[in-house]
């Protein structure tokens, strides 16, 4: 039982041993398989098909950087402290606040499990039916993947980290492969001059797209980045998944689009002659993309339900995100967890901005000091969730002005500046902001 125990050990909360920590290069591998994905793909592809190859090129290298810097800022805080996102909160927000956005972080994550879920069963029914003849109803395969993919969330990060050592290398041949097969009939300048596919994007949209795509994912940074060995290593890690690992992904995925005029990654695949071996890989990083989700929500679910143990916790949402998936629910629930979305990454401008100014006590041996609210950020919170709203389009905002044109970047930074104010105000008069409550 001891054995058994050990394996599936996930320091849920706790802070994770300096013995369990690792350098850049490994946490970079779990990020790029996190991050790497069929929406992944599909994203380069509209941008691709809706813009020309060098709007596109920009767009990525400038929608990754700001996103890299976001997730950098979040990881540094979890390398820091060791502890989950939920737990980080806390000290922003207090354990009220904490247990707030441990739900909206849990019911989100556990969301769009089922929503990639369903897209991993339909496209490898897809692959299956084109390639072999064979029909194998969706839902039968989202029950195989979906109970794979709660299987390694359960065993927590180590089960994570093993999956993506084995996806990234395999991923990196594939898309680099398949730049070659496909660009090798055109130049840089044909494909640049191609006819778009879909409706036109500017270079605006498009950035504001690739950070819609990743910020609920670089918020939630600390799940991931408690494992690094240093802040250092964190931000590297950030900077190169994001910054270069999904910009490449971004950048080859519109090349593609560009040279078979197919948006579609499965059509993609079987027509330049990847068929069943390129999908496969594409579905492995659908995988390792989709146990992170489970696995964040299980850590969110963990602070609000501390005596089941999280492994527990991971099951339960599996089979009801399978039942979901299966059933086409998450058809109906989309437009509810892109309002989920929204409310998160105020949480990584509070904590960040706070870290700076707290961060001495950010440490564990003071996770039972925490006062029940920290009212201050908790309007903070409301404000910028609200700004947040004002700028995302409908019909999940009120889409009333533009300030970055990314929403998630928007309420980030209103909730980042708003929170730096009140640790000026914390640093220079030492007292305690007046509305805590013990």
């Amino acid at each position: 039982m001891d054995d058994n125990k050990k394996f599936i050990e996930d320091y849920e909360l706790d802070p994770v041993p300096d013995e369990k920590r690792q350098g850049w290069f490994k946490q970079t591998l779990v990020w790029i398989a996190g991050i790497v994905a069929l929406s992944a793909t599909a994203l380069g592809g509209a941008l691709g098909s809706g813009m020309n190859l060098t709007d596109s090129i920009i767009a990525s290298l400038i929608g990754t950087f700001l996103l890299s810097l976001l997730s950098a800022l979040c990881c540094i805080v979890g390398a820091k402290t060791g502890l989950s996102t939920a737990l980080v909160s806390s000290f922003a927000l207090g354990r009220y606040g904490s247990m707030a956005v441990s739900v909206i972080i849990a019911l989100s994550l556990f969301g769009w499990f089922g929503v990639q879920l369903d897209l991993f069963g339909s496209s490898l029914h897809k692959v299956i039916n084109d390639v072999f003849g064979v029909h194998i109803a969706p839902s039968v395969l989202m029950i195989i993947g979906g109970a794979l993919m709660t299987l390694t969330a359960c065993i927590g990060y180590q089960a994570i980290e093993k999956l993506s050592t084995i996806a990234v290398p395999l991923l990196a041949i594939l898309l680099i492969g398949s730049v070659y097969i496909t660009s090798k009939n055109f130049t840089f300048d044909e494909l640049n001059q191609m006819a778009l596919t879909s409706d036109p994007l500017t270079i605006g949209m498009g950035i504001s797209s690739i950070i819609g795509s990743l910020a609920v994912g670089a918020i939630i940074g600390p799940d991931i980045s408690r494992y690094a060995k240093s802040a250092k290593d964190a931000a590297v890690s950030a900077v190169l998944s994001y910054f270069i690992g999904y910009c490449i992904v971004l950048i080859i995925a519109a090349v593609l689009a560009k040279a078979t005029s197919e948006v579609d990654v499965v059509a993609i695949m079987i027509g330049i002659g990847w068929g069943t071996g390129g999908m496969l890989v594409l579905i492995l990083a659908q995988w390792t993309t989709n146990n992170t989700n489970i696995y964040s929500s299980a850590l969110g679910f963990s602070v609000i339900f501390k005596m089941i143990p999280k492994y527990i916790l991971t099951i339960i949402a599996g089979i009801i995100g399978i039942i979901f998936a299966i059933s086409g629910i998450y058809d109906h629930f989309i437009p509810f967890l892109n309002v989920l979305s929204v409310l998160i990454p105020p949480i990584g401008g509070i904590y960040t901005a706070d870290f700076i100014f707290r961060h001495r006590e950010y440490h564990f041996a003071n996770i039972h000091r925490i006062p029940n609210m920290r009212v201050h950020s908790l309007i903070i919170w409301f404000v910028a969730a609200m700004l947040a709203f004002m700028t995302t389009p409908s019909p999940t905002g009120f889409g009333l002005f533009t300030i970055t044109s990314a929403a998630g970047i928007d309420s980030f930074l209103a909730a980042f500046i708003m929170q730096l104010v009140i640790g000026f105000r914390y640093k220079n008069n030492k007292l305690t902001i007046e509305g805590d409550t013990a």
